[in-house]
């Protein structure tokens, strides 16, 4: 799944994965632009995948017109080993029925190079919200129970709050009640795939969203 750059695979021991859920708003997208921009992270790799759909444009982070030329694809991984970062980038949407097996690769992936946790960026639509959430701050979270005493009160200082589960079919009185992130596109995927046994630990915040897919605040 992953094509590096150069003749050999880095070495992404203990680093953390940034990457975005592709949700509403476009909301993760447009952070990780901005975290590869700002901190100046290098293209190490790109994702060969039939999963996404496909497309190709000019380099996004071109900063000279030496580089302008250069091509950028549906998911491109950068890093910054300064910091022990990899980045995730994914810029179009999923085939339809695509998104499990791309969440399966990615975590398999995420395994085998050895990266020490996950932050999935995402958004969820407004309107779902019940009203102890319309009541409360647009910012939520989610954390695999390894992480819970390492970042939890961290995240609660920034005035986050831990995401609540909701029914699972909010027509029904007698639902179930689940973790639901609508309009979050894999970010439900991701955190029901992992498997314990495979250590894999995972931050998700997540910020509600008054916006459409595709739209620009």
């Amino acid at each position: 799944m992953f094509v590096p750059c150069g003749e050999s695979a880095p070495d992404l021991a203990g680093f953390t994965l940034l990457m975005p859920a592709v949700s509403v708003g476009n909301v993760g997208q447009l952070a990780m632009d901005l975290i590869i921009s700002t901190l100046n992270m290098s293209k190490i790799g790109y994702f060969y995948t039939d999963c996404l759909v496909p497309m190709v444009g000019n380099n996004p982070y071109a900063t000279a017109e030496g580089n302008s030329t250069e091509l950028s694809i549906n998911a491109e991984v950068y890093s910054l080993p300064s910091r022990k970062l990899v980045a995730l980038q994914l810029r179009s949407i999923f085939i339809k029925y695509k998104s499990k097996p791309f969440c399966e690769k990615l975590l398999s992936w995420v395994k085998s190079s050895g990266c020490a946790r996950v932050i999935v960026l995402s958004s969820s639509h407004s309107y779902q919200r019940n009203d102890l959430q319309l009541r409360s701050t647009p910012f939520r979270y989610l954390l695999t129970p390894s992480m819970q005493k390492s970042v939890q009160n961290k995240i609660k200082s920034l005035n986050w709050e831990e995401m609540e589960k909701s029914r699972c079919i909010p027509e029904i009185d007698d639902s179930e009640f689940c973790i639901r992130i609508p309009g979050g596109g894999i970010t439900k995927t991701l955190y029901d795939e992992r498997r314990p046994e495979d250590n894999i630990e995972m931050i998700i915040p997540n910020c509600v969203n008054k916006l459409t897919r595709g739209a620009i605040s």
